[in-house]
């Protein structure tokens, strides 16, 4: 296999869920060797979150090894069952830390100060560590011991209150977003600046991402706007201040979808050319010239119309045909997409080759993301599947912290090992 950038670093990640972990896949799938530190005593969430793996009679498989969620986000990594809850085991956590480049985590500042494992304390015995610490609130402020999720920021932050319609309920993005993209992608960007600076100096430093100042930057205007203008942005459904028509429009029914046969188009244009050329694939060349939709003010003023027009013309398409219709005549639009599709009908991301499928013992075979930038000559990659609970317990015990056979025993046979 080609060399990757990161070959030779060690993590130690005393994450969880998913903003911590899936910065640690980042890092182990650009060539880092992660170490994921897990425990009986509190077994990751994301380890009995659907989906899980099917059996042959249709049925679920059972255990902490069979969730793709997790799965999804842990390739290649090692896992090591660690009891922190006792002073030998933060005793083993800081000899891992000790033989590390990186200490991960987005516990809060309260159970780090339980496990002894703050920043003070780990660099005093590996000055060159980099320390990421990303829990929900920050490491200090009044609400420092807050827990949360990227469902729980996104109403925190404001991104809810600008999601859905107007005069209905704020409805959110659907999806634990900030834990997939916002968080774990600035936790890798500072870690890499850290790493960096290390690079220069010799020097490690403790990198501190709190999840609310990392996620609220994604109001865009919003803040500007009521600074300048006294203007809080609220729902708009799907539309734009600056096109018209801008949304999404109910093709045919397919059966062949799974789950539901809707199916949608997105449109989005401005200019009255466009809005003509959309008009004459729709079959109704004549709109363009109604005085309700003949320029854009126009379009913007009567977008009600507009848009129950459009959705009754398009009720005949097949979302992809109308899709290859629209664009072959410079009409910016696309099918709304679903896993399936992404998967399976989407010929770019096939030829692209995005998603890694890997075999794993006890899932079986499943796609995985792949990483998320190409570097053309030291590309990343997933080396394996995700490992079983407490897999490598005993190789990084021997390996990495330098136990005898003897030792890694006794700490079984105390609990302080699983």
């Amino acid at each position: 296999m080609s060399k990757r950038p990161l070959d030779g670093l060690r993590v130690a990640d005393f994450s969880w869920f998913g903003a911590g972990p899936i910065a640690g896949q980042t890092l182990c799938t650009f060539g880092a060797e992660v170490v994921r530190v897990e425990s009986l005593a509190k077994v990751d969430s994301l380890r009995v979150a659907h989906p899980f793996a099917t059996n042959s009679d249709g049925g679920f498989k059972g255990g902490y090894n069979v969730s793709g969620y997790f799965n999804n986000f842990n390739a290649g990594k090692l896992s090591f069952q660690l009891n922190l809850n006792t002073e030998k085991g933060q005793e083993l956590a800081i000899r891992l830390i000790e033989k590390s480049d990186i200490f991960l985590t987005n516990f809060t500042p309260r159970v780090i100060d339980k496990w002894n494992l703050r920043y003070e304390q780990i660099s005093a015995i590996n000055p060159r560590i980099i320390a990421a610490y990303a829990p929900m609130q920050g490491l200090w402020g009044p609400h420092k011991d807050f827990l949360g999720f990227g469902a729980v920021l996104t109403p925190v932050v404001g991104i809810s209150e600008m999601s859905g319609f107007p005069a209905r309920p704020p409805i959110g993005v659907g999806t634990n977003y900030p834990d997939y993209v916002i968080n774990p992608g600035h936790t890798v960007t500072a870690i890499l600046a850290a790493l960096r600076h290390r690079n220069r100096t010799g020097k490690g430093q403790l990198v501190e991402l709190a999840q609310l100042e990392s996620v609220v930057n994604t109001l865009g205007t919003a803040a500007e706007d009521y600074l300048a203008n006294g203007t809080v942005q609220t729902r708009t459904g799907n539309r734009s201040p600056i096109m018209a028509p801008h949304g999404v429009f109910r093709c045919a029914d397919d059966e062949t979808s799974v789950g539901s046969p809707d199916r949608w188009v997105a449109i989005s244009l401005h200019s009255q050319d466009v809005f003509a050329a959309m008009c004459d694939i729709l079959g109704h060349p004549e709109a363009h010239t109604d005085p309700r939709f003949s320029s854009f003010p126009a379009r913007k003023a009567n977008e009600d119309a507009l848009e129950a027009a459009i959705s009754e013309w398009t009720r005949r398409w097949h979302a992809e045909d109308l899709m290859a219709s629209l664009q072959a005549r410079g009409v910016p639009a696309g099918v709304v997409q679903n896993a399936q599709d992404i998967l399976d009908k989407d010929e770019h991301m096939r030829a692209r080759g995005y998603y890694q499928y890997i075999d794993h013992p006890e899932a079986g075979r499943s796609a995985h993301d792949g990483p998320a930038a190409r570097l053309g000559k030291t590309p990343g990659y997933h080396t394996g599947p995700a490992p079983l609970m407490g897999e490598h317990t005993y190789e990084v015990c021997e390996r990495i912290l330098g136990l005898t056979a003897d030792e890694i025993a006794d700490l079984m046979a105390a609990e302080i090992l699983w």
